[in-house]
């Protein structure tokens, strides 16, 4: 096994044991993103030169007892989004095409204060507001799409370009992108991470949260970016533990091979010692409704000036998106608020009864590059987008902590996504059920297709 390939954790451990240095294994990820970075397109930058003296720096320390925890030596990348003192924040888009950042967004200086090494940034849909990443191909399928928005992310993390990365989450956007290239995507409870430094997509929706191969690692990375030691999350017996299976919205409108992967994990859960539990989604029907809502007039408000100023430059997809927009009126807003604060309370009661809520991640796997809409079974007829955004919709509405991880692959070998969503704040609960599954039922390690 080579070191671009090792997890996070196998990572530090190697570290910390004096078998792999900080150097080798940047050396390693840099001459793997040198290798493949062609042909798929994960990074807008790559800052290879300050990769290896960071690397260079948390070898000398380590080597003199001053070891900063798990994360030290460790390369990564962070979404076109998040500030980096000294380097572009493009938000993959030509409206920020000279936009270089003049210090640290929150999350990059507590990675840099753990000791983490960045080796670049990784795209975005323009400015987070998509859900396919165009410009970027998937680890698996060089003919489908990576996920959005933060498709760069996952994508190196699935091809052993990054040991870790960081996201956000809007409308699924670390989550979408995780479940479609068969690496681990959590987005916290909102306002865990403090997004100062970051792009928004839309402020009352966006989470920051890491991308990685294992929920282990997920949990070390939580762990730095929330300024606290946390310890890993126990794997094995769930006894006790209840475990939400979705009766409405979460099993409709996906694929049969989506439902059957996801189905039979929760089907592990329950043979780890976990209670299921039949659970009934509140307001379904107004869950996509909301998040538009919200989504549509915040975006639009933050790009305002930029809209008027310099339309041309931002891509047609999304500047349709900026543009409408401009006619939701603020009843109508409002009244996504209002909605939202009725999602939240009723989420809050049927938390009340279960741990965790586990359901698929996303639909469907990765469509082809191109593909605009999916028909389904009973003839509807969705766009990809859509698609993406309706199963992860309800826990950026709520604010409650959502993980993904790989639980499968469908006929063609691409992977499946299950999702597991926790009470505020109880990302502990999620990280542990996530964990169990994991050491349970390892899932196959990402493979590039051939160019």
């Amino acid at each position: 096994m080579q070191p671009y390939e090792l997890s996070l954790a196998d990572a530090a451990r190697a570290v910390a044991a004096g078998e792999l240095s900080p150097v080798e294994l940047t050396d390693s990820v840099l001459g793997r993103i040198e290798a493949v970075e062609t042909r798929l397109q994960a990074y807008v930058t790559v800052a290879a030169d300050s990769a290896r003296k960071s690397a260079a720096r948390a070898e000398r320390e380590i080597a003199l007892g001053r070891s900063r925890g798990p994360l030290h030596g460790i390369p990564m990348g962070l979404k076109d989004l998040i500030d980096a003192e000294g380097m572009p924040t493009t938000a993959s888009s030509h409206v920020r095409a000279d936009h270089v950042a003049e210090r640290d967004s929150a999350v990059a200086a507590r990675l840099s204060e753990a000791g983490a090494v960045l080796l670049g940034k990784t795209h975005t849909h323009e400015f987070a507001y998509g859900l396919t990443t165009p410009q970027t191909r998937n680890a698996w399928d060089h003919s489908r799409v990576a996920g959005g928005s933060s498709g760069g992310s996952a994508v190196a993390v699935a091809a052993g370009e990054a040991t870790f990365a960081l996201g956000t989450d809007t409308g699924g956007s670390i989550r979408v992108p995780a479940a479609l290239n068969g690496v681990v995507g959590l987005k916290p409870t909102y306002d865990l991470i403090p997004r100062r430094g970051v792009t928004s997509l839309s402020w009352s929706l966006d989470h920051v949260g890491p991308l990685t191969r294992t929920v282990r690692d997920a949990s070390l990375v939580l762990a730095a970016l929330v300024g606290r030691d946390r310890p890993d999350p126990e794997a094995g017996d769930l006894t006790g533990l209840r475990v939400g299976v979705p009766r409405n919205y979460y099993f409709e409108r996906v694929t049969p091979e989506v439902e059957e992967s996801v189905r039979r994990a929760i089907g592990q859960l329950q043979g780890l010692g976990a209670e299921l539990v039949d659970v009934e989604i509140p307001l379904a029907h107004y869950i996509q409704a909301t998040q538009w809502g919200l989504m549509v007039p915040e975006a639009t408000s933050y790009h305002e000036r930029t809209l008027r100023s310099v339309p041309d430059l931002y891509t047609a997809d999304v500047r349709v998106l900026l543009e409408a927009g401009e006619f939701v009126s603020a009843g109508d807003y409002l009244r996504a608020q209002r909605a939202r604060a009725l999602m939240r309370e009723a989420w809050a009661q049927l938390l009340g009864h279960v741990d965790v809520i586990a359901a698929p991640a996303v639909p469907m796997t990765a469509a082809k590059a191109g593909q605009d809409s999916v028909e389904w079974a009973d003839g509807t007829v969705e766009s990809v987008s859509d698609s993406y955004v309706r199963l992860s919709a309800p826990a950026n509405i709520t604010g409650v902590p959502a993980l993904t991880l790989p639980v499968g692959q469908d006929h063609a070998g691409m992977p499946i996504g299950m999702q597991l969503m926790g009470r505020p704040l109880d990302e502990a609960t999620v990280l542990r059920v996530g964990r169990a599954y994991e050491v349970a039922a390892p899932a196959p390690a990402p493979v590039l297709a051939p160019s």
